[in-house]
């Protein structure tokens, strides 16, 4: 007996089955193979996530936290404090410039990041990010006070990554003088 709607079944399965064949044989010619772009995919929202933890312990002023989000002796941070290497002058140099609290304190300050570009090479990163600084104005609303971004490179120790290096620059301060807000 014919069954029109079976054979529809078989032909639209064969059809997905070739489908996903091609598509894989595609993925695999190109170098580029599912698991590979999931890792990267991965490898980013970690590297997201260690931007985000970094914003957080330094609104917080908790730089004992800070510094254990870079690389253990090469991790550097340069920026208008100046420049650190290792972990423990990176929060010597924070911890001197900014002031620390006895323990972390909700933030009066805050750093908001966008525009995060991150580019990964196995165990090796690269991004630029955004920020803004804002702090309460004397009304209490939000300002900002300046704009700028950071050049990063990072690296994955014992699957975690960690900032190699992070340069913070200011690019638009806001010029009281000018009656900017």
């Amino acid at each position: 007996m014919y069954e029109p709607n079976r054979r529809w079944q078989v032909t639209a399965g064969s059809l997905c089955l070739l489908f996903l064949l091609v598509a894989t044989e595609g993925y695999a010619q190109s170098g580029n193979p599912i698991e590979a772009r999931i890792a990267e995919l991965e490898a980013r929202e970690q590297i997201r996530e260690l931007i985000y933890a970094y914003g957080s312990a330094l609104d917080s002023r908790n730089f004992v936290a800070f510094s254990e989000l870079f690389a253990e002796q090469s991790g550097t941070w340069v920026g208008g404090f100046g420049s650190a290497t290792g972990r423990a002058q990176i929060f010597e140099l924070m911890d001197s410039s900014i002031g620390h609290a006895e323990q972390p304190i909700v933030p009066t300050s805050h750093h908001v990041f966008t525009n995060l570009q991150i580019t990964v090479d196995g165990n090796q990163a690269e991004a630029t990010t955004k920020w803004i600084f804002v702090v309460p104005s004397a009304s209490g609303s939000p300002q900002w006070l300046y704009l700028g971004h950071y050049d990063d490179r990072f690296v994955r120790e014992d699957g975690r990554w960690l900032f190699l290096r992070r340069q913070a620059f200011t690019d638009v301060p806001v010029q009281a003088e000018a009656g900017t807000q």
